[in-house]
């Protein structure tokens, strides 16, 4: 069940794509140019093999949210049901920093404002893997690595 229907990335989009796309779209900002909507612009879903033949043979099939959990199940809207053994609640992708709270750094829109990796608010606070705010594609295995070996860099020089 989903509020949306799922959007799959085309076949032929890998981490490298990926990377390329969201290396574009950070260039494009810095260089002060329009957003160019990054990997979210491509879609929500990777199509690895396993996604595309399950997609391929229509195992995968999007319903609406239920309204109603019951008993044994859930009851949608319009008064149909499905039974349910188990129900895995998927809310998506969001930074759990709850921890740094009352570093009281968070940005108008919930994100911490970073100069690369280092938060602004807090010099000695880096963070890495959290997505382009934090540098180009580092949500992904290729882009976390420069932002990580550049963000090494800068606390080394400041332990030295």
């Amino acid at each position: 069940m989903t509020k949306r229907p799922p959007r799959y990335l085309p076949d032929d989009i890998d981490g490298r794509a990926l990377f390329d796309v969201a290396t574009a779209r950070r260039r494009s900002l810095d260089a002060g140019r329009s957003d160019t909507g990054g990997v979210a612009s491509l879609g929500d879903i990777v199509a690895v093999p396993p996604v595309r033949a399950a997609r391929d043979a229509e195992r995968l099939q999007a319903r609406p949210m239920f309204s109603q959990l019951t008993a044994g199940g859930v009851r949608w809207a319009d008064g149909s049901g499905a039974g349910a053994d188990a129900i895995i609640w998927c809310t998506g992708f969001r930074p759990a920093l709850s921890h740094l709270a009352p570093l009281d750094l968070r940005g108008p829109r919930g994100r911490i404002p970073t100069d690369g990796t280092r938060a602004l608010g807090e010099p000695r606070l880096h963070l890495l893997g959290y997505g382009d705010w934090t540098g180009p594609a580092s949500a992904t295995l290729i882009g976390v690595g420069r932002t990580a070996r550049d963000a090494v860099r800068e606390v080394t020089g400041l332990l030295t």
